[in-house]
């Protein structure tokens, strides 16, 4: 079963952003992930852990994400995208995190 696509996002206030390029701030790939992750759990019912991520365009303070999801052989793809740009791709199963 496919999930349901999801809505992330992070303050503009949020702390990351004041320490992550400061003068350019940008958040975290790794907190990217993280924020996927738990929503997918909230949503979806259950650990999942990342199995390969691609980080194509940085994601400023404040953007709306758009996580769409794709069953497949080898684990559950994802796409985010932001105002019509993809993000970031990868591939999710369910496990026990790390």
């Amino acid at each position: 079963m496919t999930p349901a696509p999801l809505t992330l996002s992070l303050p503009a206030t949020h702390p990351v952003f004041a320490g992550h390029f400061p003068a350019h701030p940008v958040l975290p790939g790794a907190l990217l992930l993280d924020l996927l992750v738990h929503a997918l759990a909230d949503a979806a019912a259950g650990d999942w852990q990342v199995l390969s991520a691609k980080f194509l365009q940085p994601v400023g303070p404040g953007e709306r994400l758009q996580a769409s999801f794709s069953a497949g052989a080898h684990g559950l793809g994802f796409e985010l995208r932001s105002a019509g740009r993809v993000v970031a791709s990868g591939r999710l199963a369910r496990g026990a995190t790390a």
